[in-house]
């Protein structure tokens, strides 16, 4: 590749990831407002695998943090009013625990793809977008059961807590976030196809 052709891939490379990491911020503003008991859906991790598919696991994981650290302001500024309740429980978990699990879907999605891509790249787009919010919520899950106990028993109020996981805390959620990626995971494809751009070895 030529002086010239590398330079004009970077520079679309960097608007690309300039947009997505704009859809990263307005579609996780939009999140935060859409709640099912405490916990917002996220209907970020999107962009965030098309990132990923388009530019490599460093990408998809740079935008997985950044959508962390739109959580992590709105966790510190008390409007997502579920993850101030988990900061004023244990404060540097809970800013890790908000940039490490979006930093790591966005990973292991762009993984998922590079791994599937030669075998069939809609099967890998598809599979890649499920595994986001499979991750993202997983880890949530461990880390309330692990160091948020005493929180999520108050949250379920009585409740069986493994019932009101499945149907209070991220049950539902993931369901709804689950869907959204396998919804849309082919408009991943079509802009996959549209740029004709290979996946980079990073």
């Amino acid at each position: 590749m030529n002086r010239i052709a590398k330079r004009h891939e970077q520079t679309r490379n960097m608007v690309l990831v300039a947009i997505l990491a704009a859809l990263v911020v307005v579609f996780q503003v939009v999140s935060t407002f859409i709640k099912i008991g405490p916990v917002s859906i996220t209907l970020t991790l999107i962009p965030v695998v098309l990132g990923g598919c388009l530019l490599g696991k460093k990408w998809g994981a740079i935008l997985g943090f950044l959508f962390g650290v739109v959580v992590t302001v709105f966790v510190l500024n008390g409007t997502d009013v579920g993850g101030y309740m988990l900061f004023q429980a244990n404060p540097a978990l809970t800013v890790l625990l908000c940039l490490g699990k979006g930093t790591v879907a966005g990973f292991v999605a762009s993984l998922v793809y590079k791994l599937l891509e030669k075998v069939n790249r809609t099967a890998a787009v598809t599979v890649a977008a499920m595994s986001a919010p499979v991750v993202n919520t997983g880890i949530f899950v461990v880390a309330m059961l692990l160091f948020y106990r005493d929180t999520l028993t108050s949250w379920a109020g009585g409740a069986d807590v493994a019932t009101y996981i499945l149907t209070g805390l991220a049950g539902i959620n993931f369901l709804v976030e689950f869907a959204v990626s396998a919804i849309l995971s082919p408009t991943v494809v079509a802009v996959l196809r549209a740029t004709g751009k290979k996946q980079k070895n990073k």
